[in-house]
């Protein structure tokens, strides 16, 4: 007799020894002789700075307090770690410097208006993608500038940008250049390879200065230059200046970053789109630039982060930016600690590492989610 099965048998689970910690440590941890001395050195070290960091940071820190005198040892009687009271009292003017109290709320929208066009153009699922894209290109940038500069019109008290600062600021700076370098690279990186030899020629020189003159030198150029070849009746404000410096220099490396995806490209794709019936431009638009892009994810992002800590640079020239905000901030005798300095630049560094770990995060979902549908 035979007997033919008519229901699937279900799939057994892995072996024990293929899944789990151990086997993952083995293999990706202690996989060979010199991958295991160099992990156990990662792991000494981690083990040596953990609990020194941990021990200072929550441990022994102090997280209430009206001055400095609670976070001095001889004060408290015991040693004295992170001085959280210090972030807590400053908050308010490490977020936005010198901005009206009473017109914080419009800092405050604009910082949920910004959230919400990132995760409307970064959610992969959102509705309505192309309408999410004009707001956050065209309605969030008109907004933002009536909100924080001001329009009587409204009843928005102006706001001069002398007075804005601290992460605000930092944030603003951020946004303009990762928004205007993209389009901009874009472009010049298409430019660079046009057959044109005018428009090539005019790409490459642009790139090629940008790229070689150091940012600083570019915010001081635009801060401290600019204004004496001006007119005397010609003024333009000086956080605008900056914000157009680190827009084009940012366009610059975007740029190189975008024409190597360009070039990773085959040429058979322009072929093969040609043969179909586009158009030069549709199947730039359609074929060749959405492969390029995908190609080059990773090296946008990094520029995008480098961009983002590279704001910093706008305190060297008065712009009081997140960091420069801080260093006011410590500056103040009422809060003269040992640990407040320390404590100023930690909490700088998980600000920023915070948002740059994030970045970086969502361009590993990316390039996964890409990946997948290459595989499908």
């Amino acid at each position: 007799m035979s007997f033919v099965r008519r229901d699937l048998i279900p799939p057994a689970p892995p072996p024990a020894a293929a899944t789990g910690p151990w086997p993952w440590a083995r293999r990706n941890l202690f996989s060979g002789p010199g991958n295991a001395l160099t992990s156990l050195a990662i792991l000494a070290l981690l083990a040596w700075l953990a609990p020194a960091a941990f021990r200072f940071l929550v441990l022994d820190a102090v997280w209430t307090g009206e001055s400095g005198a609670a976070c001095r040892p001889e004060v408290v009687g015991r040693p004295v770690g992170a001085c959280w009271a210090f972030v807590h009292e400053k908050i308010g003017y490490l977020a936005y410097g010198s901005y009206p109290v009473g017109e914080r709320w419009r800092a405050n929208l604009f910082f949920a208006l910004s959230a919400l066009a990132a995760g409307w153009m970064l959610w992969p699922g959102a509705p309505r993608r192309g309408l999410g894209a004009i707001f956050a290109f065209l309605i969030l940038p008109l907004a933002a500038y009536a909100l924080l500069a001001g329009m009587p019109t409204l009843g928005l008290v102006p706001v001069p940008t002398g007075r804005w600062g601290g992460f605000l600021v930092t944030l603003v700076v951020a946004l303009v250049g990762i928004v205007a370098s993209l389009p901009l690279g874009i472009l010049l990186a298409l430019g660079r390879r046009s057959e044109l030899p005018v428009v090539r020629l005019l790409c490459a020189g642009f790139i090629e200065f940008w790229r070689g003159v150091p940012l600083i030198t570019v915010l001081f150029m635009a801060n401290v230059m600019l204004p004496l070849f001006l007119p005397g009746d010609l003024t333009v404000d000086r956080l605008v200046r900056p914000l157009v410096g680190i827009a084009l220099f940012a366009s610059a490396y975007m740029a190189e970053v975008v024409r190597g995806g360009l070039q990773a490209i085959p040429q058979g794709q322009a072929e093969a789109a040609a043969a179909l019936g586009l158009t030069r431009a549709q199947a730039l638009a359609h074929v060749v630039l959405p492969q390029a892009l995908k190609v080059v994810v990773p090296g946008i992002v990094n520029t995008m982060i480098g961009l983002f800590k590279d704001t910093t640079l706008v305190s060297i020239v008065g712009i009081s930016d997140f960091v420069r905000a801080l260093e006011a901030a410590r500056a103040d005798p009422r809060w003269s600690a040992p640990s407040v300095p320390v404590t100023a630049y930690a909490f700088a560094a998980l600000v920023y590492f915070a948002l740059c770990f994030a970045m970086a995060r969502y361009a590993g979902f990316v390039e996964r989610r890409l990946a997948a549908g290459d595989r499908r």
